[in-house]
């Protein structure tokens, strides 16, 4: 899928306030993070009350069989991943390597130029239509996203808009994040992809990644109502890449996940 429409960026939207998460090591590496794992967010995720009017397409010739979801704070949806590499040209997103390749995006970074999908992690919205408005549900450019696939999760923002029919589509990084084949034209996988975006949140600037996994893992540990569920962040051991902690510019580990619970008297039943 590619992006058929510009439109700027709304402004206006409440921005939520969270605690500032440290730098990266380097501004280009993944915020490395411990989090609410892919299980426990799925699981909030089982049932569909769709919001859509209508139901989106995979890919062009594909059946029309994907709803959009809703619940209180967020919109959902599970598709395939096609890679968008639109945006400002690179080594790995250009028209050499991508023969759809367009240089540009529906959003704009705040110097005015368009997104990087080699590194900014960012999804695509289709455009609004008859199925469905992302407006009207508090969506818009910088929102914040989850995106999940297998055991690992990606948080991201919507930066692009694509056909009004066809959902599933998510930039380079955000592939490469998850494990997902990078390649534009033979890349990206066929099923198995839930996107979360939530409703009224902004990111700014929407290039500032550290700031949407800030947001995101607030509002993913809400969602998932962590305080009632202690094992909210247990989950599957990511890979070394992605570590469990987020890693400080000194190299310091800073867990971000409470202390875990006094130990249980084996005397009582298991609640």
């Amino acid at each position: 899928m590619r992006a058929q429409l510009s439109v700027p960026a709304t402004v206006g939207a409440t921005l939520l306030a969270f605690t500032t998460v440290p730098a990266a090591a380097h501004p280009r590496e993944p915020v490395r993070f411990e989090g609410v794992s892919a299980a426990a967010l799925l699981a909030e995720l089982d049932e569909c009350e769709p919001v859509s009017k209508g139901r989106y397409r995979s890919d062009r010739g594909a059946p029309a069989d994907i709803p959009v979801c809703g619940t209180e704070d967020a919109v959902f949806w599970k598709a395939d991943m096609d890679i968008d590499c639109d945006g400002r040209p690179g080594p790995r997103c250009n028209r050499a390597t991508d023969p759809w390749f367009w240089p540009a995006t529906a959003y704009k970074q705040s110097d005015g130029r368009y997104l990087n999908a080699e590194t900014l992690p960012f999804i695509v919205l289709p455009a609004p239509s008859d199925i469905w408005d992302h407006r009207a549900h508090g969506v818009r450019g910088g929102s914040v996203a989850a995106v999940i696939y297998r055991d690992r999760v990606q948080y991201a923002v919507v930066g692009d808009i694509g056909p009004r029919q066809i959902i599933g589509e998510a930039s380079y990084a955000t592939a490469k994040s998850l494990g997902i084949r990078t390649d534009p034209r033979t890349g990206g996988v066929a099923s198995g992809v839930t996107y979360v975006v939530f409703k009224n949140t902004r990111v700014t600037p929407i290039e500032d990644h550290q700031e949407a996994v800030a947001q995101g893992e607030a509002l993913a540990r809400k969602l998932v109502e962590v305080r009632g569920r202690p094992d909210a962040g247990s989950g599957p051991e990511p890979d070394p890449a992605y570590g469990r902690a987020l890693i400080t510019p000194s190299g310091t580990s800073t867990p971000l996940w409470p202390p875990p619970p006094p130990p249980r008297d084996p005397r009582q039943p298991r609640p």
